[in-house]
């Protein structure tokens, strides 16, 4: 089963490329950069395509014969939408494995088309969204009636990769965002906090601007949703001091200046490093009368899920399993879904 890996020389490229070969796909790679696209395919036997996504024609040329794209170069708020279309021009399949909630958001309105040309469009099939997109499914199936969802995740042991950091700077300064009565609205960056007990340890998550603000709310129907993430008592310091220089931080000296300090990373953690760690997820639904229900789960390291759980919904997408139109991993595939990979517990709290 093929399929085209657009980003196949980045971190999480190469580590979903590794996968795909291990589960019995065949990647085709492809992205912009010519000589370590050429390498990887070289090394590992497999067909290759470089193009870059602001020549439509080199981008028509490239997708001919193709079923499938896993897109997999961000930030994704400038690469998903040219990609959307040449897949809608050409007949083809669309994942990505973004976390922004304007590409979830901006993908959605692409649904008719979709459904016309009975193709799929799935933004964030990788950690973003998943397991999170899973648990949201989960307790709307525990309370029917919830009407606010909270979802929090946290890494223990792990790392960010070069690109995951690129992306990251991109938002600086624009603070976060919840749904309010059904409504996206901007937020300050850890504006509430949350505490969350695993394993006999006590996290502290800061709000932040995770895809499930978008992706959520298509999947549930929930209409308040806030998003959080486990941080050290230093950074949420930092992230709320964005607030008061939140012109400064947006500023392209300011994010020039970032961007080359993460051009110095590490291109992500070692697997050695990934094996080691874990991630967990937590997720909390409420209704009008003040009932709760929550539940915790316990993940692979984040990369490491993201390369597992892609590359699940490629063979589920190729198999014809999925409806065409915009969708969602959970609405697609069903809360239980990640459960499917291996190293996975769902505990009701």
């Amino acid at each position: 089963m093929k399929f085209l890996l657009y980003g196949a020389n980045g971190y999480t490229g190469q580590l979903i490329s590794r996968y795909a070969m291990e589960t019995g796909l065949t990647p085709i790679l492809a992205g912009r950069n010519k000589e370590s696209i050429t390498s990887l395919a070289t090394a590992n036997n497999l067909e290759y395509r470089i193009f870059d996504l602001s020549e439509q024609a080199e981008v028509d040329r490239a997708l001919k014969g193709v079923r499938l794209v896993l897109h997999a170069a961000g930030p994704f708020i400038y690469t998903a939408k040219p990609m959307i279309r040449a897949c809608l021009r050409n007949g083809v399949h669309y994942l990505d494995i973004t976390g922004e909630i304007a590409v979830f958001e901006m993908a959605s309105r692409f649904n008719k088309r979709a459904e016309e040309k009975q193709l799929v469009i799935m933004p964030g099939v990788g950690f973003d969204v998943v397991p999170t997109d899973c648990m949201a499914v989960y307790l709307k199936q525990k309370m029917p009636d919830a009407t606010r969802l909270r979802l929090g995740f946290g890494s223990v042991g792990g790392g960010i990769s070069r690109g995951t950091a690129m992306t990251m700077i991109e938002g600086l300064g624009a603070g976060s965002a919840e749904r309010v009565n059904g409504r996206i609205v901007r937020v300050p960056l850890a504006k509430k906090t949350l505490t969350v007990k695993v394993g006999g340890k006590v996290y502290r998550l800061m709000s932040i601007p995770w895809g499930d603000v978008s992706t959520a709310y298509h999947s549930t129907g929930i209409p308040n949703i806030e998003t959080y993430t486990a941080v050290s008592g230093t950074t949420m310091r930092m992230a709320r001091l964005q607030n008061y220089f939140g012109a400064i931080m947006r500023s392209e000296a300011v994010k020039r200046y970032f961007r080359k300090k993460a051009e110095k990373r590490p291109a992500g953690p070692s697997d050695a490093r990934r094996k080691r760690a874990r991630s967990f997820v937590y997720g909390e639904a409420t209704n009008d009368r003040g009932e709760h229900a929550s539940a915790l789960m316990h993940t692979p390291e984040g990369y490491t899920l993201t390369a597992m759980t892609s590359t699940m919904i490629v063979k589920a997408v190729l198999n014809g399993e999925i409806e065409s139109g915009f969708q969602t991993p959970a609405k697609a595939m069903g809360a239980d879904f990640i459960l499917e990979v291996e190293g996975t517990k769902r505990v009701d709290l």
